[in-house]
Order: C-alpha cells, then sequence, then structure tokens
C-alpha cells in the first residue's frame, strides 16, 4: 500500500503549511468560509501578530475622547488642519520606515530635512545667488560635498541618485534664478546627496548607524546654523511654496481626486483579488474583500463630501476643498507601497531585515541596499521639509530639530513598524503619524502645556514599542 504520510526532514514531525498565512483574512478560499477566515484572524492577533491593529485602536480611541472633551476637535476647520499638521512628520515617517525594515536607525532624518530647508529658502531669498549669501569658503564646502555624493552614487552602483547632486550642482553654479518648482527640486537632490553619504558610510565604512547618524545630527544642525545664522529666520515669501501646506484643491478637483484614489483602490485590490482566485492561488474570501473596499470607499467619499464644504469662520473668506498635502501623501503612499510590495528591491529589503546572512547567501547585494535606504530616507525627509517649512512659512534654525525626528521615528513605530527589523509597511507612518497629530491637536485644544504634551507622547511611543516586543515574543513562543 503507499503512504501517503507527509515526509519528515530529519525524524521532525512535518511543519505547518506556512505558505498558507496571508496578511490580514487571508486564507484559501476554496476550503474556508468568512467566518473560518475571521477566527484565523484572531488565532494570529492572539498569536502576536497584530500589525497595525494597536495603532487603528488607539486611533479610534483618541478621536472619540478629543471629540468628548473639546468642542472644537470634530470641526470642519480642526479636522482639516489635522491633514495639515501631521503632513511633514508623517512624510519623514515613511522614509524611515525603509531604514527600521533592516533594523538600522536613521537619528539625522530631522536636522538633514532641517539644512534641504534651509537650502531652499537661502536660494530663494538670494535670488539664485547662492555664492553671494553663503560666502567662497562655505559655497566651495557645498558643492565639494555634492561632488562627494556624486562620487559615492557611482561607487555604489546606485544610479538613479547620482542625477540628484548633477542637478543641485547644476542650480547652485549657473546661478538659476529663484522658482518655487526649482527650489523645492533642490531641496530633494540635497536631501538625496546626504543620504548618499551617510549610506556610504554605514555600509561600506561598516559604522553603526545609530553612531553615524547620531554625528551627523549635531553636524547638519551646525550646518543649519551656518547657513541661516544663530537667532535669523528665512521667509518663504512665495505663494506656492506657501500653498503646498496652506493651499486646497478646488472642489471639482477634489472629487476627481477621490475617484482617481478610491477607483484605483479598488481596481487594484479587486482586480489582484479575481486574478488570484482564478489561478486558484491563496486570496482573502471575497465578501471580506469587497466590504473592505466599500468602507475604505465610503469613508474617502464622507471625508471628500466634508472637505468641499466652507470651513472658515469669517462670512468674507471661503475654505473648501481637499488640502494640497492629502494628494501630496497618498502618491508616495501608493509608491513607496508598491515599491516595498511588487518590486525585487522590496522583498530584498524584508529579507534582509528578517536575516541578512541568509539573504547575502541568497546572492542579494547587502550593503548596496543598506546604502540605498538611507538614500530614500534622507529623500522623503527633504519632500517633509518642504511641507513643514510651508506650514509655518519660514525657516530657522531650529528646522528640523527639536522634535521633529523623535516624532517621525515614532510615527513609524506606533503604526506597527519592528525597530528589530523585518516587519513594517508604509501605511504604518501615515497611521502613526494621524495617532500623534491628534494627541497633540487635542491637547492643544484642551490648552494643555508643553510638557503634558511629551510626557503623553512619550507614553504612547512607549507602548507601541511595549506591544511590538511583546508580540515578537509571543510570536517566537507560538511556533
Amino acid at each position: 500500500m503507499t503512504d501517503t504520510t507527509p515526509a519528515t526532514t530529519a525524524g521532525r514531525p512535518p511543519q505547518p503549511d506556512r505558505d498558507r498565512v496571508m496578511t490580514d483574512f487571508g486564507i484559501d478560499t476554496t476550503s474556508r468560509r468568512t467566518s473560518e477566515a475571521l477566527r484565523d484572524y484572531a488565532a494570529r492577533v492572539k498569536g502576536g501578530d497584530l500589525g497595525s491593529l494597536p495603532a487603528l485602536l488607539g486611533l479610534i480611541v483618541l478621536v472619540v475622547l478629543f471629540g468628548l472633551l473639546s468642542e472644537s476637535f470634530l470641526t470642519l476647520g480642526n479636522l482639516a488642519n489635522l491633514l495639515a499638521q501631521g503632513a511633514g512628520v508623517t512624510i519623514i515617517a515613511m522614509g524611515l520606515v525603509f531604514v527600521l525594515l533592516l533594523g538600522e536607525i536613521d537619528l539625522s532624518a530631522g536636522t538633514a530635512s532641517g539644512v534641504t530647508a534651509a537650502v531652499m529658502a537661502l536660494h530663494l531669498v538670494s535670488g539664485g545667488n547662492m555664492l553671494g549669501r553663503m560666502g567662497l569658503g562655505v559655497f566651495l564646502v557645498f558643492g565639494l560635498m555634492l561632488l562627494v555624493a556624486l562620487g559615492l552614487a557611482v561607487l555604489r552602483r546606485i544610479w538613479a541618485a547620482g542625477v540628484a547632486p548633477v542637478l543641485a550642482l547644476a542650480i547652485t553654479l549657473l546661478g538659476v534664478g529663484p522658482d518655487p518648482w526649482v527650489e523645492m527640486l533642490l531641496a530633494v537632490c540635497v536631501g538625496t546627496s546626504i543620504g548618499l553619504l551617510t549610506g556610504f558610510l554605514v555600509s561600506r565604512i561598516g559604522i553603526p548607524s545609530f553612531v553615524v547618524t547620531l554625528a551627523l545630527f549635531l553636524a547638519w544642525q551646525g550646518v543649519i546654523l551656518q547657513f541661516i545664522g544663530d537667532g535669523g529666520t528665512l521667509a518663504l515669501q512665495n505663494d506656492t511654496l506657501f500653498a503646498v501646506a496652506n493651499g486646497n484643491l478646488s472642489i471639482p478637483a477634489s472629487w476627481v481626486l477621490f475617484v482617481l484614489a478610491a477607483g484605483g483602490y479598488a481596481a487594484v485590490v479587486l482586480g489582484r483579488h479575481f486574478r488570484r482566485m482564478r489561478r486558484g492561488l491563496v486570496t482573502q474570501p471575497t465578501p471580506l474583500m469587497c466590504t473592505k473596499v466599500a468602507v475604505t470607499v465610503v469613508l474617502a467619499a464622507v471625508g471628500t463630501a466634508l472637505l468641499s464644504l466652507n470651513r472658515s469662520q469669517s462670512s468674507l473668506i471661503t475654505i473648501t476643498g481637499v488640502p494640497y498635502v492629502v494628494p501630496i501623501v497618498l502618491v508616495l503612499l501608493v509608491v513607496g507601497s508598491y515599491v516595498l510590495d511588487r518590486t525585487s528591491y522590496g522583498r530584498h529589503i524584508y529579507a534582509i531585515g528578517g536575516n541578512a546572512e541568509a539573504a547575502r547567501r541568497a546572492g542579494i547585494n547587502v550593503p548596496r541596499v543598506r546604502a540605498s535606504v538611507f538614500v530614500v530616507s534622507a529623500t522623503l525627509a527633504a519632500i517633509g521639509a518642504i511641507v513643514y517649512s510651508s506650514k509655518v512659512g519660514s525657516v530657522d534654525p531650529n528646522a528640523g530639530g527639536g522634535t521633529v525626528l523623535l516624532y517621525a521615528v515614532g510615527a513609524a513605530v506606533i503604526g506597527g513598524t519592528s525597530l528589530f527589523g523585518g516587519r513594517g509597511r508604509m501605511s504604518n507612518a501615515v497611521i502613526g503619524g494621524a495617532v500623534l497629530a491628534i494627541v497633540n491637536n487635542g491637547l492643544g485644544l484642551l490648552k494643555q502645556p508643553a510638557a503634558v504634551v511629551l510626557v503623553v507622547t512619550g507614553i504612547v511611543l512607549l507602548l507601541a514599542a511595549s506591544v511590538d516586543a511583546l508580540s515578537r515574543r509571543r510570536a517566537a513562543t507560538s511556533r
């Protein structure tokens, strides 16, 4: 008689089929019902696979709590302001997700963003004459740093990033006149160049990322002081730059954004689901998928409808439409999620974060990937700098300092990204950024002092880190 017992390895009993374990409610739709999928999800949560669940529950609790404690919290004006308040930190946190996935840290992301904001403001106020504004010595050092960044991009073969220092050199050396789009391009290029330097020191020299980025945190703070001057302030007196964080789409454009975002989300998610079903692959139950998409679309429609109403408290001014920061964050979220989920580069990041030595033996260029994540982090830090500088309308020596970095790291961790590497998504930064924005905004409306805000924020971050550590321990013991 033929033996149908599954084969064992080295006398061990057969292991469970882990290929069937998916995120969310993933199951084999041909063998389980929705109720079984829900039980399966509950079992995984009990086993330590929490994902963003704690952050989402905390988000709901905070909204209800502050809504009850403050009459102003759930007003249209405040909700729209929340989006702009948290956008800059959220974007920086998105870049930090790439670094944290490798189990690394970038403590210089905040002050690096401040450097890019200072360069952007310098180019604007100097009329494009960076040499005259910086002085010959500082200008030469700045140009030399961009040349070094270009050499490092070639050395590490990060070709796309090598374009950034070339563009930055061209803008500064040719004395390109002030233009809001040029200023923003220059800021992003400088941020990418900073990331090339950081990535080289970590991946090639082998200095621990904590030490490198701590040193650069201090160095970039000094650079900001050199560019702006102690006690100085550079005003961003430009309508386009000011509108990045303070402007709004028109009502028709807001609904076009809704159709593109919600329709695109539904098409991608459901299209992938039914393709997997046709091929007999593991996927989520169709009712759960349709419910997930329907809830997302309805929430997006409600949000768009509310933001299309006039939220001005003055009868002389009309403020309507979705803030510009929403499509900015959405584009970065979609692109970043695609890179991490659907490209070989993203799979390499997760592989290295899970086990760097195994990834190296599998043929992955670990040093190159490790260098590249710092490039991504610094580039997104520059975009975040554009947003938060636009919000306040100026750049001062404290740009990117203070609590900016702490909030950015906190947003990624609170949202569900693991500090130990190998687990996290771009959406974690958005969820965590929303939690921190609500905490700061709600406590501000309750007129709580800065001391209370910092203590509460620290406790929230500590709770998130504790949940991460405990869930990993629970998952390890349940295997």
